[in-house]
């Protein structure tokens, strides 16, 4: 269990990187994650025939598995759309928020108890978020698409723990199949895209090949094959609290590269320590209830 929550929280680092290329490709949010998604189903595709594992999951199962990735594409285009209508650290300090979210879905959706505990600890970390920004409310369009694109995570990640129990395929095969579902669709979304947004670029150039090279590879293949690990031993909600320290990583890199220094006074430090506080005490929790 403790390797475990080692891959998640390694792949929370390398997350925390995927903020940026908001910041370094000049696509839309649209395009941009089109052109990941791509680069990582080939990626994918690369990998798992060398190693002989590709295989056809049945047509049932693929839509199911597909329709898990539609999802994440639009959560990862809300994201990126986030970060352009503000910046990245307001884009991904929104995405902790998926905590409250699923605590609030997951008993819907699975009908079981809503856990008192887990309401508690997404409280924590939302008053961490609100510390941070000393209740900005400057960027409310960014901060509105970011709250949109964390309840769409936690959606995806409730639906993916209930597909991979139904289907047992594993995690490689999962991803592989959710991303080819996402790209399919953001593909079919590009000719509305362009009839509303006629000036926006839809093919990269320059840097743009390389960093959405980068992004559709390192920062997104890898870290979901952490990710989607850690959800077969982990529940949705520890992997969400877990993905609290992302903007952490992300804020301290976008002040490195960029600029983005927050203001380092007692709000912010206050903030953090109550994300971290959070995430510390839903790890404590799930590391003794293993031990019983």
């Amino acid at each position: 269990m403790n390797g475990t929550i080692i891959i998640l929280h390694i792949a929370v680092f390398l997350a925390g990187w995927t903020g940026i290329f908001g910041r370094l490709v000049s696509l839309g949010g649209l395009p941009l994650v089109m052109y990941r998604i791509l680069v990582s189903v080939l990626v994918l595709l690369a990998v798992l025939g060398g190693m002989k594992r590709l295989h056809w999951v049945g047509l049932k199962p693929f839509f199911k598995i597909a329709g898990c990735g539609i999802l994440l594409a639009v959560h990862w285009v809300a994201f990126f759309a986030s970060i352009q209508a503000s910046n990245v650290s307001i884009g991904v300090a929104c995405v902790a928020t998926s905590c409250f979210f699923t605590a609030l879905f997951d008993p819907l959706i699975n009908r079981t108890q809503v856990s008192l505990k887990q309401i508690l600890l997404s409280f924590i970390s939302i008053a961490g978020i609100l510390l941070i920004f000393s209740l900005d409310v400057r960027y409310r369009l960014g901060i509105a698409i970011g709250l949109l694109c964390a309840a769409l995570y936690s959606l995806f990640s409730i639906f993916n723990i209930n597909v991979a129990a139904e289907t047992k395929e594993d995690s490689a095969i999962m991803l592989l199949y959710e991303l080819t579902g996402g790209v399919a669709f953001l593909v079919l979304c590009i000719p509305p895209y362009k009839m509303i947004f006629p000036a926006e670029a839809v093919v990269p150039q320059g840097d743009d090949i390389i960093a959405l090279l980068l992004l559709g590879s390192l920062f997104t293949v890898l870290p979901f094959l952490f990710q989607l690990q850690a959800l077969r031993k982990l529940n949705a909600f520890t992997v969400n609290i877990a993905y609290n320290l992302e903007p952490l990583y992300s804020i301290a890199i976008a002040a490195i590269l960029f600029g983005e220094l927050q203001q380092l006074d007692f709000s912010f430090w206050a903030g953090i320590f109550l994300i971290v506080l959070s995430v510390a005490l839903q790890t404590y929790g799930v590391i003794k209830m293993k031990q019983r």
